[in-house]
């Protein structure tokens, strides 16, 4: 059974967030009963005529898609600071996932999108979608590992969720800057759990030397025709110190593709 009933997905009527609902349409598709929760947070209260418009234009735009939903989505509207607004609704709504559309570094090298900052704070799994990205089911995923032992396993549950919703093979990565001693040294431990977690959509796993991390997950996902890149965060690690989320904040702002943040 899958543990996917319900997706958030913040939207504001940008472009980014357009092409993110679209492609979170297009991946519930017209057969899986999963309940999708639209909100807009605004800066200022919002009106009762307001509101309704909102919903009716959410809707609407819904329809242009031309996907029929097994389930009727939802609208709804909040006030206050986009980030802590959008986890408390998440939070209430029992959602299982987020999926959140973004410009990445579109506008500016610099920038540090709402999503980069919500993937970081989340205590679900987010999907972040880069504005212009295919509309496609995922069929090769990579999973991003580091030399870390795996310890909450459970975390693997919505990778596995898609993997047997689209089909996709799973190809797991381990860059190393210097030496690949210490990442073959754990390999047997996580190959026994990632093939027994996986099941039969695992593929492989890769180690690969590359002094640019980033550059290194970029090229493999070119070179692999990957389609969904999968980030597991280290606070899901053994005895590892929880990495500040600079790899994360640079994934989210320059992959070309979805980035799935397991937590």
């Amino acid at each position: 059974m899958s543990s996917l009933n319900k997706i958030l997905i913040p939207f504001d009527f940008s472009e980014a967030s357009v092409n993110g609902l679209e492609y979170a349409v297009n991946f519930v598709g017209d057969k899986r009963p999963i309940n999708i929760l639209g909100l807009y947070v605004g800066t200022m209260p919002i009106s009762e005529s307001d509101n309704e418009k909102l919903e009716k234009d959410f809707l609407k735009l819904l329809d242009s898609f031309d996907v029929k939903l097994k389930t009727t989505p939802k609208f709804i509207t909040d006030t206050g600071e986009v980030i802590s607004t959008i986890l408390s609704a998440q939070q209430r709504s029992n959602a299982d996932l987020i999926m959140m559309g973004t410009m990445g570094d579109k506008i500016t090298d610099e920038a540090i999108t709402n999503t980069s900052k919500l993937v970081l704070e989340a205590n679900c799994p987010v999907i972040s979608i880069p504005y212009g990205t295919s509309i496609q089911e995922p069929k090769n995923i990579a999973l991003v590992m580091g030399g870390e032992k795996i310890d909450d396993k459970e975390v693997l549950e919505t990778l596995l969720d898609v993997a047997r919703t689209f089909n996709a093979r799973v190809h797991v990565l381990t860059i190393y800057k210097d030496s690949v001693y210490d990442e073959e040294a754990i390999k047997e431990s996580n190959e026994k759990l990632l093939e027994y977690y996986l099941e039969h959509f695992y593929a492989e796993h890769t180690f690969r030397k590359s002094k640019d991390v980033e550059q290194g997950i970029l090229d493999y996902i070119k070179q692999k025709n990957i389609d969904l890149l999968t980030i597991l965060p280290r606070n899901h690690t053994e005895k590892s110190t929880p990495s500040e989320g600079r790899l994360t904040k640079l994934l989210t702002l320059h992959s070309e593709i979805p980035v799935l943040a397991l937590d």
